[in-house]
């Protein structure tokens, strides 16, 4: 059922990543459960040395050999399933292809590991923030970092600021709203969990409960049943529905971010994982080097006039 992406477009300039700390040799050089390594390559053996890796220029304690990963010599990756695009592709994380998947695999590149070292499982976008062990080493899901969340697991910097749209259908009467009071009197929904359910309920603080959907699909045939006047969802989400999906439903428009911290998606490991610090050297890295930007040109376009709802 999965249509190759299009280009969709996106209000966004990238949020330059500050790069972090080396991980402390109380994190960085941990061993794995079972005490085994992966094998050193030409390029991690600088890890022993007090000069950056050759692969991914990164501090020697990021060396594939010296990271506590969940499976020795593999970089275990986690998101749902269906993986939406524009943020995977053919509903297949592993071909690289969608800005997660790209962006997943050049962290994987930064920190040594090749294609064929990479290991996707799934994971539900509600499983993911839950408190407890993980059998991942990190899950990218479009997961917004939010205070809450971040009491129970850990996030890396964030490589993606990211805005709430509403889709309605063209012929819908909410497709005239302009402003966020307006949308209070329409029946609205979100995927459970989201930050969009959030913004309903905080932002727009409907007269009617919001309906709750387990997963996007759901809420998309809920708004072609008209059992709801509007969805929101994130708004390279909400072009791709609209371009793709569900071509006689349209962007009404997008919350207005101003007076507040942008929202970020960050990737999120279990609480306490000392992979995140070499993680967020491969964002800072990545983003320095104009790789993420590269990624958002090829799956997602920062050129944009969707109005934004006052």
């Amino acid at each position: 059922m999965r249509l190759r992406a299009v280009l969709v477009a996106l209000p966004l300039v990238l949020v330059p990543l500050a790069a972090c700390a080396p991980a402390d040799d109380s994190s960085g050089t941990s061993a794995t459960d079972d005490g085994t390594t992966s094998a050193p390559t030409e390029e991690t053996s600088a890890a022993a040395t007090d000069e950056p890796t050759e692969a991914g220029g990164l501090s020697p304690e990021c060396a594939p050999d010296q990271l506590t990963l969940n499976a020795a010599g593999q970089l275990t990756i986690a998101t749902d399933s269906p993986a939406y695009e524009p943020w995977f592709v053919d509903d297949d994380p592993t071909n690289g292809q969608g800005f997660e998947s790209a962006v997943a695999y050049a962290v994987a590149d930064r920190l040594g590991f090749t294609p064929d070292q990479v290991e996707w499982v799934t994971v539900g976008f509600n499983q993911s923030y839950k408190p407890g062990d993980k059998d991942f080493d990190f899950d990218i899901n479009q997961i917004s970092i939010t205070p809450e969340r971040a009491k129970v697991v850990d996030f890396s910097d964030g490589y993606y600021s990211a805005s709430q749209a509403v889709i309605a259908l063209k012929d819908s009467p909410v497709a005239g709203v302009t402003s966020v009071a307006e949308l209070a009197d329409f029946k609205l929904g979100a995927q459970t969990g989201t930050t969009s359910l959030t913004v309903i309920r905080d932002v727009v603080d409907p007269a009617n409960d919001p309906a709750v959907f387990e997963d996007t699909n759901a809420a998309k045939q809920a708004l072609l049943n008209n059992q709801v006047d509007a969805i929101i969802a994130d708004l390279p989400t909400a072009f791709y529905i609209t371009a793709v999906e569900i071509p006689k439903a349209t962007i009404i428009g997008q919350f207005d971010a101003a007076g507040s911290d942008p929202e970020q998606f960050g990737m999120l490991f279990q609480k306490g994982n000392p992979l995140v610090s070499c993680v967020n050297e491969a964002l800072a890295a990545l983003a320095s080097d104009g790789t993420l930007d590269q990624i958002q040109q090829q799956w997602l376009s920062s050129e944009v006039d969707v109005p934004v709802l006052q």
